[in-house]
């Protein structure tokens, strides 16, 4: 097979969807220009999700990267035309709130949409009833107007960037059935079809549902599940047909023959009742979240001729189940009087994708290199995603924080085919439900607990979930704590997944000694001859200490932005154990090893339990022959040692502001580790103490959680992580890109914020205003129990300390003032004591 110059690399992309055109559009814009894109079907319409989508795209997430993945397809879209038709319709989004529960969800979404520079409102019931003059005002409290949502065309967007990449040179080929993907020494190397061979440098799978079975083909697990979505079109209504003139004005004469799904009217969201609405012309189409899960076995479903030949419209078209449909027909009349004059005339079900989280599954496969996977992709997202997978291919990473989307972000627990279909399942159902940001999933529960699980349920742990791990949040063992605490009272939403108890966790921790599940933290062991100088060279901070030291550091990728934060601890010249955050970080690590670094998971072969408090020293010396003061175990160091009968890894560290240790020992002792702790630490008052307590503790402290506080699209000196920097070590990843930054002063810093109100409660992702105008985002809150205030840190620009913010709050603004960090302890006098 002959080569091909790097920066003319040939890149065969499966699927001519919209994913796999936009990214072939994408991919040509940037001088990508050797693409083939391979389909199944006929073009333009292969039969596919993208043939039968509805085209709604509201743009506003409580994801970031979702939204703008949205907000670029709209934008791209609105710029493309196919015989003079528009392949977007911006008639606008209305989301309805028929209970106060939603109308209150509805509050929280134009708070994301603030946040995330989305154009948004809250409008009146009546101001619905003008939007939408086919509802019952009686049944609706008010609604959320987004302006610039509506309706892609999609089959038009697809073949309008078709004819771009085209003319770019890239070829699209249809009736290619992929049947093989040939490797070579782990790196792909062509793509087998039923009409040949196609050689390869890059393989991107976008085939959609079918991706599960090409994934397959290049022995990568593929964790997503399709399932089938039920969407109908009413009869004609008098209502729309005397007004479907209007629905096309934007369009020219001799466009709307090419446009007969136009709409005048917003796409409609009904999610009390998991429906949504939009015009078809002078018909309706809805679709409807509200029936059971169905399924789709993606090794089952039939090619485009062999659906044809078994009555199938097109493989992604399942037909219509009028008794899943009966309830959702019955919701429409009740909010649409009209309807009840009407009847049904045509359905399906249509088959899209889900994965365990609901995020999209992107990037390259470490299994078999140049093979990537854009997968789970709805017509929403579809051209930001393409675009994010483009500059990712083409420039190594994207312009975006992509960790939500990548790949390699599951843990092996949640790879199973079973877990998938399960999580994949619920996903659907939980489409519209109003979800809190700590809802745990009920099931598979539980999957993956610590060596501690038993004592943790004899104390009344109350157990939320991340990861796959069953992780205690407080301890109702604890509650008695609580008597004479005075807490500010909470409303509904933020004492939802909260206890009281937690502050008194809080004030246990602060005045004796708590234990602290730290368990499912991610832990890693670095081995061999290059481990040190490969350590180096991937971190920002340096590593070049004896034995027992450990370093909090950075991984950053070539553009400085911070990927993830580590704490190495060198245990011997060549042995070190990462604490690390995700399997990205170790996808990463493993990616650029050399040959002679061995690097190893080890998390679920360990367990550790982190002691934290004034009396940490008292319970633990005596347990150990070593020596436990600040003069023999200084702060950031750590010993091999025993304590009682179980070997330990002790580390002097602390992620709550208080003096202690982590301490790690293998999992089969780690319930011995735990019973010894717990006795020892009877006489100081021990007590176990949870996530929530811990939250509140690190955010007092101004201790930064990674893929929440900071991602790669921060610098370290702007997230205030500048101190784990060494610019002038010897060459690390990112260390160019810095240049110069450290004695700037950043636009933009990560800034700590004190509620001025001690009553007042924000939880995360709430928009901040500077001066009456959204100027950045709160990335996590917490009240901070000994401050007596609840700590947020926000993304905003560089403010001075005593500025004053205001925080939307379910639409209140509530005030806050910009603090001076850390605002716990700022000379570290009770960690290192």
């Amino acid at each position: 097979m002959s080569s091909t110059p790097a920066n003319h690399p040939r890149v065969v992309i499966i699927g001519a969807g919209i994913v796999g055109c936009s990214l072939a559009d994408e991919l040509t814009a940037r001088g990508w220009t050797d693409v083939t894109v391979l389909e199944q079907g006929p073009l333009p319409a292969p039969g596919g999700s993208t043939s039968h989508a509805p085209g709604l795209v509201f743009q506003t997430s409580p994801s970031k990267t979702l939204t703008a993945f949205a907000r670029y397809t709209v934008e791209k879209f609105n710029s493309l035309q196919v015989d003079g038709v528009s392949c977007f319709n911006p008639v606008g989004g209305l989301e309805l709130a028929t209970t106060p529960e939603r109308l209150a969800d509805l509050h929280r979404k134009a708070g994301y949409a603030a946040s995330w520079g989305v154009r948004g409102e809250i409008v009146s019931a009546a101001r619905c009833k003008e939007l939408w003059p086919l509802i019952d005002q009686s049944a609706v409290l008010g609604g959320f107007h987004t302006p610039d949502d509506g309706l892609a065309r999609a089959v038009l967007a697809a073949r309008a960037q078709t004819e771009r990449a085209t003319e770019r040179g890239a070829r699209f080929l249809d009736r290619h059935t992929v049947t093989g993907i040939e490797q070579e020494d782990g790196k792909v190397t062509g793509v087998v079809t039923d009409r040949g061979t196609f050689p390869a440098d890059h393989v991107v799978s976008a085939a959609g549902f079918w991706g599960p079975v090409i994934g397959r083909m290049a022995g990568i697990d593929v964790p997503l599940q399709p399932l089938a979505h039920q969407y109908a079109k009413t009869k004609q209504l008098p209502e729309l047909a005397e007004a479907a003139p209007n629905a096309t004005s934007e369009a020219t004469p001799q466009a709307t023959a090419h446009a007969p799904t136009d709409a005048s009217k917003p796409i409609l969201r009904f999610q009390d009742r998991d429906l949504y609405f939009r015009e078809h012309h002078d018909r309706i189409g809805i679709g409807s979240y509200a029936h059971k899960s169905l399924p789709v076995d993606p090794f089952g479903i039939l090619p485009y001729d062999e659906a044809r030949a078994n009555d199938m419209e097109m493989p992604s078209s399942y037909p219509f189940t009028e008794e899943d449909w009966a309830p959702s027909w019955d919701d429409c009349r009740w909010l649409m009087p009209a309807l009840r004059e009407t009847e049904i005339e045509e359905g399906f079900n249509g088959v899209f994708s889900f994965t365990p989280d609901g995020m999209p599954v992107l990037g390259e496969s470490r299994g078999l290199r140049g093979f990537w996977l854009a997968e789970a992709v709805w017509v929403t997202h579809s051209a930001g995603v393409a675009k994010a997978v483009a500059e990712w291919m083409v420039d190594g990473r994207a312009s975006i924080d992509l960790h939500e989307c990548d790949l390699t972000r599951f843990e092996d627990a949640q790879r199973s085919p079973s877990y998938v279909r399960e999580r994949g399942s619920q996903q659907f159902v939980e489409v519209y439900d109003v979800l809190h940001p700590l809802q745990p999933m009920e099931h598979p529960r539980p999957l993956r607990v610590s060596p501690f699980y038993a004592r943790q349920q004899e104390l009344g742990a109350y157990f939320l979930e991340g990861g796959g791990w069953e992780r205690p949040h407080w301890y109702e063992a604890n509650a008695p704590l609580v008597d004479g605490l005075r807490l500010p009272e909470r409303d509904a939403w933020s004492a939802r997944y909260w206890s009281p108890v937690a502050a008194a966790e809080a004030k246990a921790t602060r005045e004796k000694v708590a234990l602290y599940d730290m368990t499912p933290l991610r832990r890693l062991e670095v081995t061999g001859p290059g481990a040190l100088d490969f350590l180096q060279r991937m971190t920002t901070n340096n590593l070049r200490k004896k034995p027992g030291a450990v370093t909090y550091t950075l991984l950053l990728d070539e553009t400085g932005g911070v990927r993830s934060d580590l704490t190495v601890a060198r245990l011997a010249p060549d042995r070190f154990q990462v604490g690390a955050n995700s399997p990205t970080d170790l996808d990463w690590l493993v990616r650029h090893a050399p040959d002679d670094v061995r690097i190893r998971d080890i998390t679920s072969g360990t367990c550790c339990i982190g002691v934290w408090g004034p009396l940490a020293r008292e319970l633990v010396q005596p347990l150990t022959r070593d020596d436990f003061s600040h003069e023999g175990f200084g702060y950031f160091r750590a010993k091999e040692t025993c304590l009682g009968h179980v070997p330990v890894t002790a580390m002097r560290l602390s992620y709550v502001g208080e003096l202690g240790w982590e301490l790690y020992t293998s999992a089969d002792l780690g319930l011995r580790l735990w019973d010894t702790l717990w006795e020892a630490g009877q006489e100081h008052g021990v007590i176990a103490a949870g996530r929530s307590a811990f939250n509140s503790l690190r955010l007092e402290k101004g201790y930064r959680a990674w893929g929440v506080d900071m991602t790669d699209e921060h610098n370290p000196f702007e997230a205030g992580v500048g101190f784990a920097v060494r610019m002038d070590k010897d060459g690390f990843v990112g260390q160019e890109a810095l240049q110069g930054l450290a004695t700037e002063e950043p636009a933009r810093r990560l800034t700590p914020l004190l509620l001025d109100d001690p009553v007042s409660v924000v939880l995360g992702k709430e928009p901040v205003y500077v001066d009456g105008a959204p100027a950045g985002y709160v990335t996590s809150a917490s009240y901070g129990y000994t401050l007596g205030r609840c700590v947020a840190y926000a993304w905003l620009p560089a403010l001075p300390t005593g500025t004053g913010v205001h925080i939307e709050y379910f639409g209140e603004k509530v005030p806050a003032t910009v603090a001076e960090e850390p605002l716990f302890d700022p000379k570290m006098n009770r960690i290192r004591r």
